[in-house]
């Protein structure tokens, strides 16, 4: 089992992704509105700051925030999540789309099939 991670950069996306998911069987999701690092302190003003300042020229002024969606995935699901999101946003390589990781779950309580995770 695994925890899938994605930070949706356009939320206009979320229920595309969602939707797609679905399709695959993937459910279970939770989402948290979020924001990174970088668009923080440039909202508390540190946009003079260096690095900061720098950073003025590639963020989106109008997205104030980003969706992060954690769910947890058998392994072989992980590929198929990861199509999903990129059929909906584009190459996650790119800029302004968002990243997806997994972790490894070794324990799971309280979801349908309550098992150790092997």
């Amino acid at each position: 089992m695994r925890l899938l991670v994605f930070v949706l950069n356009k939320v206009e996306y979320l229920d595309e992704v969602l939707e797609g998911f679905a399709a695959q069987k993937i459910g279970g999701a939770t989402i948290f509105h979020s924001m990174g690092m970088a668009r923080e302190l440039y909202h508390a003003g540190h946009e003079d700051d260096g690095f900061l300042g720098s950073l003025r020229a590639f963020l989106d002024p109008d997205r104030e925030e980003s969706r992060t969606i954690f769910t947890v995935v058998e392994e072989q699901q992980v590929e198929r999540a990861v199509e999903v999101i990129e059929s909906v946003v584009g190459d996650l390589s790119k800029p302004d789309t968002g990243i997806v990781f997994t972790l490894p779950v070794d324990f799971i309580k309280g979801i349908r099939g309550d098992r150790s995770a092997k």
